[in-house]
């Protein structure tokens, strides 16, 4: 038996106090043929699932509350219960491949048995075929759900390098080093630094179509790039893998606010951005959440692409160096001392209200960087799902895999934008980021592109 942490238990709270929002994360891994037999493949899996206890177990609550959630193994369960297999109608390209996944990831999962399921998608184009691993977010955030898939198919977890990685140092340094009274004295003030910002992204954004009451359909749609190229942008402009990606969001919201006949605010688009707050590579830290957040204003009020990526540069510089994910990795540290029932209460009940503070949820998971295979099969391409929840509108995941970008894009479709203009969008934007990174750098009499400027090769 084990409990679940706070922000765990929060995932299924949220659930439980919005009937619009199903809390499961995915991942989409596209492989080459042929489709192995049904009972082949559950085998395969199944022999690995002891090295994840968390796949043979499923949640208890006990009465009002009065504890947290936990863990328990389930005495019934049975590893072909949580495999579906279905077939896509043809062509079997993308767009129906998007469609099935959207309408798997709109349905709750089942809280009577473990959180997991895994589609085996047969019919793509090419003879190809595909496997979407669903789990509840209450049993691992993005990064750990990578490493679960990672381990189902028998491949090492790789050390992986992340942009933003050290966000976390501040914390663990904080409960780890000596009690210094100089260490108390600056982590004390880091923290309430970071407090303080983190208050103030929680202020209400002018109002836009981008967030509202959402229905509890999906739709799912893709965009591609290479991280070779996002790597080639950041070095000519001075920013992070991480800052270009989601200088691409932010651009694909501007277009949508102007496809739409809105302005685009400068104050009207807050992003929630994830933080992974792991230490190592612990064995513990593969099946649970370990993540915290920071609350960036995205610029889609500039108009050029350059110019955005500056200011998404300097911001996440700015709350990353204001400790905002350490602070909010602390409330959720503290949330353990608490009496679980009143929070859990609270949680749900904030659910319920209009929240108009953020906007969208913008996630960027690294993946592996050597090919993978399940059954001798390659796996070509992994797309990330992301989900929806008190009045999100749209979300995009963004998971690296080889030299392959994919950007896992979640709308509602009761309120959803035209389809494909977001992933032409996030595409487009690369492309024009990509043609004035080479631009600077080919032709230093080109200008200065952003305040970063030209710069030599490499």
């Amino acid at each position: 038996m084990e409990w679940l942490s706070p922000l765990d238990a929060a995932f299924l709270d949220l659930e439980d106090g919005d009937e619009s929002a199903v809390l499961s994360i995915a991942s989409v891994a596209v492989m080459e043929g042929p489709v192995p037999g049904h009972e082949e493949l559950i085998a395969a899996v199944a022999s690995r699932l002891d090295r994840i206890p968390r796949y043979r177990q499923r949640i208890r609550r006990l009465p009002f509350d009065l504890l947290p959630p936990f863990w328990a193994d389930d005495s019934h369960f049975a590893p072909e219960h949580h495999f579906v297999r279905a077939a896509l109608p043809a062509p079997g390209g993308e767009a129906e491949l998007c469609e099935l996944v959207g309408m798997v990831m709109a349905e709750r999962l089942d809280r009577d048995h473990p959180l997991w399921q895994t589609w085996i998608i047969e019919g793509l184009a090419g003879g190809r075929w595909a496997v979407l691993i669903k789990i509840h977010h209450s049993m691992a955030d993005g990064i750990a759900g990578m490493n679960i898939q990672r381990l189902l198919l028998d491949e090492p977890v790789e050390q992986t390098d992340r942009d933003g990685a050290g966000a976390g140092n501040s914390l663990v340094t904080m409960l780890l080093s000596p009690l210094h009274p100089r260490h108390v004295l600056r982590s004390a003030t880091g923290m309430a630094r970071g407090m303080v910002t983190m208050l103030t992204g929680l202020l209400p954004v002018k109002s836009s179509s981008l967030s509202g009451p959402i229905g509890r359909q999906r739709r799912y749609e893709l965009a591609h790039a290479r991280l070779s190229e996002l790597r080639e942008i950041g070095r000519a402009f001075g920013a992070t893998v991480n800052d270009v990606a989601l200088t691409a969001v932010t651009g694909a919201l501007r277009q949508l606010l102007l496809d739409r006949g809105e302005r685009p605010a400068a104050h009207s688009v807050r992003a929630l951005v994830p933080v992974s707050m792991r230490h190592g590579g612990a064995e513990g830290d593969r099946a649970r959440n370990q993540i915290s957040l920071m609350l960036p204003m995205l610029p889609v009020d500039l108009a050029r692409p350059v110019d955005r990526l500056t200011a998404v540069h300097d911001r996440l510089s700015a709350l990353k160096s204001s400790d905002e994910a350490s602070a909010g990795a602390a409330v959720t540290t503290a949330a353990r001392f608490g009496p679980f029932g009143p929070l859990s209460w609270v949680i749900r009940i904030a659910a319920r209200l209009p929240q108009r503070s953020i906007v969208t949820v913008a996630t960027n998971v690294p993946g592996p960087r050597r090919r993978l295979s399940l059954l001798g099969r390659r796996i070509l391409e992994i797309h990330p799902y992301v989900p929806l929840a008190i009045r999100l509108r749209t979300g995009v995941a963004v998971l690296t895999y080889r030299d392959h970008v994919s950007f896992g894009i979640t709308s509602d479709v009761d309120s959803a934008p035209k389809p494909g203009l977001l992933s032409e969008a996030i595409e487009g934007e690369l492309a024009e980021l990509l043609a004035m990174a080479r631009t600077s750098v080919t032709d230093p009499r080109s200008g200065s592109p952003g305040r970063f400027g030209p710069v030599g090769p490499g």
